[in-house]
């Protein structure tokens, strides 16, 4: 996997921030590249962007990973267009941010459709012809799901669900060829944030912390790209999030505290 010319790759969530930034760096590397997501104008725009990029061949579906019809229109429609799945990035993603007793469950259920059953889903469906090509299966997850962060029930629980399924799939596939990767950006700069759900299901809007000092999506891209050519099985980003994962291993009493501790702090904090 260590030349990736012409390889196939599915991208989740691709209209901005981690998804959009791997459709980039993949292609660069001479990839051909599917992007999908839910907002048909985003993603058209993003496949502008992309396709701008040394001619290169991309392929867009309109889709959302919660429904389980639609992941398996993305897989067929990238198999009618190039014959062949080499690699899928379950990137596409939700986040919250909200006290759990404050906290209507759809909010949770919304997160696991997405964050959890969106990856069960295009995995399952992908997994076949990613198995031919000795290929790999990729998740973008996240520090919560190491640790369970206050305010981010929901969240957390989907990133673990998701660290639990991708482990066992690798563990099932030890005497096939097939790679499978979880990458933990941390903080990173993306929308993720203002599309966060709030106790009542609606976006918040904004972001409570300052975007232009966090690791940047093109970043954390070039990061996936070399995990992938390397075949990594986890990737854990920013020294803040290696050390997190870490500490939580040895002192985790004391990193719940620090993790209360740093969110109660955040503007428009759901402890305050």
């Amino acid at each position: 996997m260590n030349d990736l010319k012409n390889k196939v790759v599915i991208i989740t969530g691709a209209s901005s921030g981690i998804g959009k930034g791997c459709a980039i760096e993949f292609v660069k590397a001479g990839c051909k590249v599917v992007i999908t997501g839910r907002n048909a104008f985003s993603l058209s725009e993003a496949g502008k962007e992309i396709k701008s990029i040394a001619n290169s061949e991309v392929l867009e579906v309109v889709s959302d990973v919660s429904i389980e019809e639609d992941c398996k229109r993305i897989i067929n429609e990238t198999i009618v267009r190039f014959g062949k799945i080499d690699i899928l990035i379950n990137n596409a993603g939700i986040s919250m941010r909200a006290l759990f007793k404050d906290l209507d469950l759809k909010v949770i259920k919304q997160l696991m459709d997405i964050n959890f059953w969106g990856t069960v889903y295009c995995t399952k469906y992908a997994l076949p012809e990613i198995l031919k090509n000795n290929g790999s299966v990729v998740g973008i997850s996240s520090v919560a799901g190491y640790l369970g962060l206050p305010g981010r029930t929901g969240y957390s629980a989907s990133k673990f669900a998701m660290h639990g399924f991708l482990g066992s799939l690798r563990s099932e596939n030890l005497k096939t060829r097939l790679h499978v990767m979880i990458c933990c950006p941390g903080y990173t700069e993306s929308n993720i944030r203002k599309t966060a759900l709030t106790h009542s299901g609606k976006p918040q809007g904004d972001t409570p912390l300052d975007e232009k000092k966090l690791m940047t999506a093109e970043k954390v891209a070039q990061h996936i790209l070399k995990g992938v050519k390397n075949r990594r099985r986890t990737i854990i980003l920013t020294a803040q999030g290696k050390i997190s994962v870490l500490l939580g291993k040895f002192f985790p009493a004391w990193l719940d505290k620090m993790a209360y501790n740093t969110i109660s702090k955040e503007s428009d904090s759901p402890f305050k």
